[in-house]
């Protein structure tokens, strides 16, 4: 994979020149790949003999090399902190969550709290993380979180958690209470999202 990372695409004769395996051992390697969502074939024409089978990485595969964004993410936190202090980092994060709120709302349709944090998990797991929703014996929900994209950088800057957090509140319900965090050595983030109280009959 890393070879075809540096090559762009390549076809299996290419990649068994380049280790030395026979061209079925290649072909079986990149079956596997394929058959993962790793691997991408197309056919391409390199002459005039008929065209060739030729193999590059899809997108999915990038999630399997080394990320180095949480130690950027690290560094541009600490720089907007150093230089504008600890109201101007919150500030900055204000405005993300606020951001990221329009941007669900514009996708959920549900009108209640339920349904709401529903289709937010949902949205939720398109973007890389593994969201659920169970119901409580109380009557109330909680939306789960079993992976953090930002887990590695909340340690330093557990203000990146008021994201959620405004999402939580603008988008689904706000009487929203975090019961566990990934950030604190929870096995997820756990969110509470109250049953709604009992209409009073006067």
């Amino acid at each position: 994979m890393t070879e075809l990372r540096r090559r762009r695409s390549a076809s299996a004769v290419d990649l068994a020149g380049e280790f030395g395996l026979s061209t079925n051992a290649v072909r079986q390697q990149l079956v596997t790949l394929e058959r993962d969502g790793y691997v991408a074939e197309r056919s391409v024409r390199r002459g005039p003999t008929k065209p060739t089978l030729e193999y590059s990485l899809t997108d999915s595969a990038e999630s399997l090399f080394p990320q180095r964004y949480d130690k950027m993410l690290g560094a541009v936190l600490r720089e907007v902190k150093t230089s504008f202090g600890q109201d101007g980092l919150e500030s900055v994060l204000g405005k993300l969550g606020e951001r990221a709120s329009e941007k669900y709302r514009e996708k959920i349709v549900a009108t209640d709290p339920r349904g709401r944090a529903l289709e937010l998990a949902e949205l939720l797991r398109e973007n890389g993380v593994e969201a659920d929703v169970v119901e409580t014996a109380s009557g109330s929900i909680e939306l789960r979180e079993h992976n953090c994209p930002y887990s590695k950088t909340v340690g330093e800057h557990p203000e990146v958690c008021s994201i959620i957090h405004t999402v939580l509140h603008d988008v689904v319900s706000d009487r929203t209470v975090q019961l566990e965090s990934i950030a604190t050595g929870g096995a997820a983030c756990r969110f509470e999202v109250a049953a709604a109280p009992e209409a009073v009959i006067s």
